[in-house]
């Protein structure tokens, strides 16, 4: 994932589950990496004590950057340097994002805009490597009143070389327009983590949504 240009096709933005279970995650999460194309993983865990987050990435950070999936940890550029994450993602009422610029040096930084075009340029301006529009669909994985429309994507892939992060509900069965609008990833919780037949299943699913809405299916 660069800031640089945008992804040659639109490619899959795994985000952890709320809360995980270090004993039995690590099994799940390589099934799911080695099941298909993944470019980044974003460790969320909000209201997760440090400790607890530290751990988390002793254990995700070597095991996805093993596969050539780079890590990016919510809210906490501070933490991502300390546990050799590949940058941050950081919301509106987070860490500015000049600020994590500056914290994260070379790291990656990421930036909610929701569906706010003055947002994304201010990100932009302020470094950011992409920048992420949602919520799409409805999502049980958090608040979202603000529902953003794929022509947001559209106009933004026309205008701007940062990628942009399509997030909010998104599925196998619903993602087309998010891809054929121009999103460059799709960041993605429950179609993976709660898909019926695991979660290497749901990888499956979604890279081949992917590969169909390209193909015009």
């Amino acid at each position: 994932m660069s800031g640089a240009a945008a992804a040659e096709r639109c490619r899959l933005y795994l985000v952890t589950p709320p809360a995980i279970d270090p004993a039995t995650f690590p099994d799940a999460l390589a099934a799911a990496l080695d099941a298909g194309d993944v470019a980044c993983l974003q460790i969320r865990l909000k209201d997760a004590t440090d400790e607890v987050i530290r751990r988390a990435a002793s254990v995700i950070v070597p095991l996805a950057q093993s596969r050539g999936v780079a890590v990016l940890l919510n809210d906490r550029p501070d933490l991502a340097i300390e546990t050799g994450c590949d940058g941050a993602h950081v919301g509106q009422e987070d860490m500015p994002a000049r600020e994590a610029r500056h914290l994260l040096g070379e790291r990656m930084l990421g930036v909610t805009c929701h569906a706010s075009r003055d947002l994304a340029f201010a990100a932009g301006e302020a470094g950011a490597d992409y920048v992420a529009f949602g919520a799409f669909f409805a999502t049980a994985s958090k608040e979202a009143p603000i529902r953003a429309e794929p022509g947001l994507l559209a106009w933004w892939s026309d205008i701007a070389t940062i990628p942009c992060v399509a997030i909010g509900g998104i599925t196998a069965q619903n993602c087309a327009p998010l891809v054929q609008a121009g999103a460059d990833f799709l960041a993605v919780i429950g179609a993976v983590w709660a898909h019926p037949d695991g979660p290497a299943a749901g990888v499956r699913a979604m890279n081949a949504a992917i590969d169909a809405a390209l193909a015009g299916g």
